[in-house]
């Protein structure tokens, strides 16, 4: 699997909104983009795709920024990925081969392959990645 850096870079956003929790103020760009490394050029248009798709919505003002459209529970990867690199267009042509056979069961892996891919990045939620990024409080 392919991970383009926008993709990278928007998981990497609605994560920082998913731990802002539901009633804290909307983060600015400026500060998304300082705390992971992303251009804030770049970020903008990322997030542009995020609102486009309904998964984020942004405030105007002195003390606006960006917060996610519904709980993070609710979101899950995969439409992150679709929101900035568009649907999954992954389908290959088979490579012209004297082995039809041969050809015909690599393709049925490669499918096997996408298809399992898929099946993680729906069922991974942006809540539990970024409860994986969120430091962890021991009580002893």
């Amino acid at each position: 699997m392919k991970v383009s850096a926008k993709a990278e870079y928007a998981c990497l956003a609605v994560m920082a909104l998913a731990r802002q929790g539901p009633n804290a103020p909307p983060l600015r760009i400026r500060d998304i983009s300082e705390s992971h490394g992303i251009p804030e050029r770049y970020l903008v248009q990322i997030l542009l795709n995020l609102k486009g798709a309904g998964l984020v919505v942004s405030t105007r003002g002195a003390s606006g920024g960006y917060q996610l459209a519904r709980r993070p529970e609710a979101i899950t990867v995969q439409e992150v990925l679709v929101a900035v690199d568009g649907p999954d267009d992954s389908s290959r042509k088979a490579a012209p081969t004297v082995d039809r056979r041969a050809a015909q069961i690599l393709d049925r892996l490669w499918d096997r392959v996408r298809e399992a891919e898929r099946s993680v990045l729906e069922r991974t939620s942006v809540a539990a990645l970024a409860s994986q990024a969120m430091p962890h409080e021991w009580t002893i």
